[in-house]
């Protein structure tokens, strides 16, 4: 029996919940490729390459759900906070700005 975009975004996002983050991207990367405008997965996916410090692909995949949903506030944090890691500080702050003023006033 074969597996179901459900049943397969389960499967990574235990994987991501197990603190395996690579395998979570594995699994969801040919998803991303069939249903490329599921903000779900794109957010699980950002959030996969974040945490194995796959920074250039979280911060792709972070722009991609901002072009989706420019109103997304988690999104600009995520990319703010891709870009910090990636020591691009002065680019981050437009999108940390852009979150505090969706977020009511939280830098956080």
């Amino acid at each position: 029996m074969t597996e179901g975009f459900y049943e397969t975004f389960e499967r990574a996002k235990w994987h991501f919940d197990l603190r395996d983050p690579i395998s979570a991207a594995k699994i969801l990367e040919p998803l991303r490729d069939e249903q490329p405008e599921s903000r779900s997965l794109l957010e699980l996916l950002g959030r996969a390459y974040f945490h194995s410090a796959q920074l250039r692909k979280a911060e792709e995949t972070f722009r991609k759900l901002i072009d989706l949903d420019p109103c997304d506030a988690w999104a600009h944090i995520a990319l703010a906070r891709s870009l910090e890691r990636q020591d691009r500080d002065d680019e981050a702050g437009r999108y940390r700005r852009l979150h505090a003023a969706m977020a009511g006033g939280s830098r956080d």
